[in-house]
């Protein structure tokens, strides 16, 4: 059996409520080396456009973050950088990113939000950073996972400083 990066350790936050999400990923962002790419997992509901909130607002963003499911990706400029979300629940076929110019997103002042990125496989740029959203009881719990990218280790050494995990 194939060791994927969501069978790794993993650094596991209880969130109560939607406030802690969205500070969750709004901690985050504080923390973010570019370019980065973060794959999302859970199940429909689960709170990762509400952790996405989070982050964007995080980085400046003071408008409504909507979730890219019909659109397929929302896109949010900033100073110096741009954070492309997408949501590739609705998505068919992995090529189909051809067709939306999924290359042209992919550069050096890019962080790319993954919602749903098995269905983008081959076609999208590998994780840094994979988190997984949960229900538990009548919260969340969002675990964080680490590849061994070189990006993904940094973020997990200051994340384990920052918020005092192990």
């Amino acid at each position: 059996m194939e060791t994927t990066v969501l069978d790794k350790p993993k650094l596991s936050f209880l969130l109560d409520n939607e406030t802690e999400t969205v500070a969750l990923g709004f901690a985050l962002s504080e923390l973010l080396p570019l370019p980065f790419t973060i794959y999302m997992y859970g199940d429909l509901g689960a709170g990762k456009t509400t952790f996405v909130r989070g982050l964007l607002q995080g980085l400046g963003h003071s408008g409504a973050v909507k979730s890219p499911t019909y659109t397929l990706v929302e896109p949010y400029q900033f100073k110096g950088h741009s954070v492309y979300h997408f949501d590739l629940y609705r998505l068919a076929d992995p090529e189909e990113l051809e067709f939306i110019g999924i290359r042209e997103y992919q550069d050096e002042d890019s962080l790319l939000i993954f919602e749903w990125p098995d269905k983008g496989h081959g076609m999208i740029p590998n994780a840094d950073l994979v988190i997984e959203l949960m229900y538990q009881d009548l919260g969340r719990k969002a675990d964080f996972a680490f590849t061994d990218s070189v990006l993904g280790q940094d973020l997990a050494q200051k994340i384990r400083q920052k918020l005092g995990k192990n």
